[in-house]
């Protein structure tokens, strides 16, 4: 009886591994395949740079959006490299979001975006004020900015707001993060502090066009 278990399991591994011979296929060709479709589903990951008042609370209503892989905290858009929390004149305290867009898009993580922070208030979110707190999209082509500038209007003509955005639109440069004790912060600090909250669910209805008018 056992050797009957095993001969067929046998035989179907023999006839496999003949198969990939016959086809010039080896075990480590198949691993480097295997390798090169993760590298590749790697590469097709895409970065978004968004500043929008403490980097601690915009990463926490990003961290679990669909289509989201990653968010670290950091500085971008200022004068020196290397910044630190002490030290980043002219940085925005800005989120790097990694995604996926066969899962996501740009436009939703915009509409995410000015849902979750107030765009209206000039280098301020709630109690932090400055330049590090301003609302600002770090734009990595051409096209983010158009997408950037589009979804601005989208945000004015919705009524939600009673002031226009004040939201900058700047070229990315770099990203530097932010110190291991600044990343997931309210994870690992549940009830910290956090200028942010869910203002709105949306701007887009669900086939992606821009909700009517609010009343005021």
């Amino acid at each position: 009886m056992a050797h009957q278990d095993i001969a067929p399991t046998t035989r179907r591994t023999t006839t496999a591994l003949s198969f990939m011979t016959s086809m010039g296929i080896t075990s480590k060709q198949s691993s480097a395949t295997r390798r090169s479709r993760r590298v590749q589903k790697d590469n097709m990951l895409k970065k978004a740079y968004f500043a929008g008042g403490c980097f601690w609370g915009l990463e926490e209503l990003f961290r679990n959006l669909p289509g989201v892989k990653d968010t670290e905290a950091g500085y971008t858009g200022g004068e020196n490299e290397h910044p630190t929390y002490r030290n980043h004149p002219g940085h925005a305290e800005a989120l790097e979001i990694t995604y996926d867009d066969e899962e996501t898009s740009y436009r939703k993580l915009l509409n995410r975006f000015f849902s979750v922070h107030n765009p209206t208030t000039l280098n301020q979110q709630g109690n932090d004020m400055g330049t590090s707190y301003r609302s600002a999209i770090f734009y990595q082509s051409d096209e983010e900015k158009a997408e950037a500038q589009d979804f601005i209007k989208i945000v004015n003509a919705s009524g939600y707001w009673k002031d226009p955005v004040v939201t900058t639109l700047e070229p990315f440069s770099a990203f530097w993060p932010a110190e291991p004790e600044h990343q997931d912060y309210l994870q690992n600090n549940p009830g910290g502090y956090t200028c942010h909250l869910v203002y709105f669910d949306t701007y887009l209805d669900d086939a992606g066009n821009p909700l009517p008018k609010q009343a005021a």
